[in-house]
């Protein structure tokens, strides 16, 4: 039990947990003090999320409706935890993201390209915008936040120009992919006929899967992950050891630029959305990637579950009764938990001081036994 509680995985994974429980705590506290009437059916509502339904049909159906905005969220996190491994924090993911749907969209609307070539399209934006922070960092020493959150605004309006030229006549929102170019469209695989026929289930669930597991791979089993960390860990170090500090950099923010905007892809190539060219705003999924891969303890295998949990309590918000609460409540119970997710570290420095103490506590208290007996013998 000891060396499992050592473990750093393990001391991850429960700090997360205490975090949820913790959150959902607070979240029904708060709903308690709003209309106390309905709170404990409104947090067990946004816990059970497509649950709710009674027919396994609809259950299906609504699962793979999660699933389908757990891909991008996905995505997002990699993007996210990529570049904090290599000592990086790249807020600008949600820019990432939202210049992602620009090429994607464009791509499939206005040129109506393959669906892989608009894939590729949202990657190669997303990793010029990165590279820009990348570059900046590198050579003109500007923290990559400031010159990311300065992109997000620039790279919304831009994307607003830009599918302004593809949207509805009678709305402010784009054309749907599905109905104007059925090549954009990403594959089903099948896997739609799996929930319920659910049409927007298909290649980006797997394809997100596999690629946690690539990142993984290349952060821990790799000597490019590791100039990648040892660039992270001590730049001036990496630099005296004849590793191209800069370069790397870049290079960092460059992929976790096209992993935010591959994200994007999955998500819009579906027809599960439609962008809004009037948004004032970018795409809060890049923001949520933050949480993502905080609460999955900055592994990417433990994003896999995170995206889908920050996903599942979201997406749970839409059934709580709106006479009593707004649907936002599952976004505070969210936020409650990304505020948490900032004490994980603190969580797991806690733990190793406790156990720190008990082995101490238990080696004094074998000494002073071994002692005993050996005045005894004598």
């Amino acid at each position: 039990m000891k060396k499992l509680l050592k473990n750093d995985g393990f001391q991850s994974l429960l700090a997360s947990l205490i975090c949820i429980l913790l959150g959902l705590l607070i979240g029904y506290i708060v709903l308690l003090f709003i209309n106390p009437a309905g709170a404990w059916e409104a947090i067990t509502t946004v816990i059970k999320n497509f649950l709710t339904y009674n027919r396994k049909d609809s259950q299906l159906k609504y699962l793979g409706n999660t699933l389908v905005k757990t891909a991008p969220l996905l995505m997002c996190s990699l993007s996210i935890l990529f570049s904090y491994k290599v000592g990086l924090f790249n807020i600008g993911a949600a820019g990432q993201y939202c210049i992602g749907i620009a090429c994607s969209l464009y791509c499939a609307l206005a040129l109506k390209l393959p669906w892989w070539v608009c894939a590729l399209a949202a990657m190669a934006g997303g990793a010029v915008a990165g590279s820009i922070s990348g570059l900046l960092k590198s050579y003109c020493n500007v923290n990559e936040v400031i010159s990311g959150i300065m992109l997000n605004w620039i790279i919304l309006y831009l994307t607003n120009m830009l599918l302004n030229g593809v949207k509805e006549s009678a709305s402010p929102y784009t054309k749907e992919v599905a109905g104007t170019s059925a090549a954009s469209v990403l594959p089903t695989l099948g896997l739609g006929k799996l929930l319920s026929d659910n049409k927007y289930v298909g290649l980006s669930i797997p394809l997100a899967i596999l690629l946690a597991v690539a990142i993984w791979i290349i952060l821990e089993k790799t000597k490019f992950g590791y100039e990648l960390r040892a660039t992270g860990g001590n730049k001036n170090a990496a630099k005296y050891a004849g590793m191209a500090e800069k370069r790397n950099i870049i290079v960092t923010l460059a992929i976790s630029g096209a992993l935010a905007g591959l994200g994007a892809a999955m998500l819009y190539l579906t027809s599960y959305e439609q962008w809004n060219c009037s948004s004032s705003s970018v795409p809060g999924m890049g923001f949520n990637g933050i949480a993502a891969a905080f609460l999955g303890g900055l592994n990417p295998i433990g994003a896999i579950l995170s995206s889908f949990f920050i996903q599942h309590i979201t997406a749970g918000g839409a059934y709580v009764d709106k006479k009593l609460y707004c649907a936002q409540i599952s976004d505070l119970i969210s936020s409650f938990i990304i505020y948490l997710c900032g004490f994980v570290f603190f969580m797991k420095l806690m733990m190793n001081k406790r156990l720190a103490k008990r082995e101490e506590a238990a080696a004094r208290k074998a000494l002073a036994e071994k002692e005993s007996k050996g005045g005894e013998v004598k």
